[in-house]
């Protein structure tokens, strides 16, 4: 479906970058054509700030996402979630991320999953990038606790791993 929607940009190129941004931070579009994060209204001024364009891109590009029947309905629920990574430190969580060798192969998740499975670990959350909308797909663990010796080296060890942070 991304694929189709960016397709649907593909004659504007400056258009398909909102239509980017709004689906990388999980931004909608409201009913009334106005850019929201989980029903806020966000002014087209600091997007297109954001992004470097001109408001009207922006503004242009939320009325044209509502004559588009499917990806209206689809902009009109997109919510964003918090990022614990981002303040893991403060709250004593770890930290885990994987870069995979190949963003679009199945069983990353699970193969991770299993591994802190294994050694029941508590996840506190996980965020994995869209490997269509992301230019560097990743896969983010947080966890309750630290890793215990070994989690890091059998992480490694899955194929699908090209590199992980801690």
């Amino acid at each position: 479906m991304w694929a189709k929607i960016m397709q649907e940009f593909a004659d504007s190129p400056a258009q398909a970058r909102v239509v980017r941004f709004l689906l990388e931070n999980g931004f909608g579009v409201s009913a009334e054509g106005r850019i929201t994060c989980n029903g806020i209204e966000i002014p087209a001024t600091h997007i297109a700030r954001e992004i470097g364009i001109d408001r009207r891109v922006v503004d242009a590009t939320a009325r044209r996402i509502l004559t588009m029947g499917p990806a209206a309905e689809i902009f009109s629920l997109m919510r964003a979630t918090p990022d614990l990574s981002r303040v893991a430190g403060f709250l004593k969580l770890t930290v885990i991320t994987i870069l995979p060798r190949d963003a679009h192969e199945k069983g990353i998740v699970g193969a991770v999953v299993g591994v802190l499975a294994a050694h029941d670990l508590a996840i506190r959350q996980i965020f994995v990038n869209d490997p269509y909308l992301s230019e560097s797909p990743k896969l983010v663990v947080v966890l309750d606790e630290p890793l215990p010796l070994g989690v890091i080296e059998k992480l490694r060890a899955l194929p699908h791993v090209q590199q992980l942070i801690i």
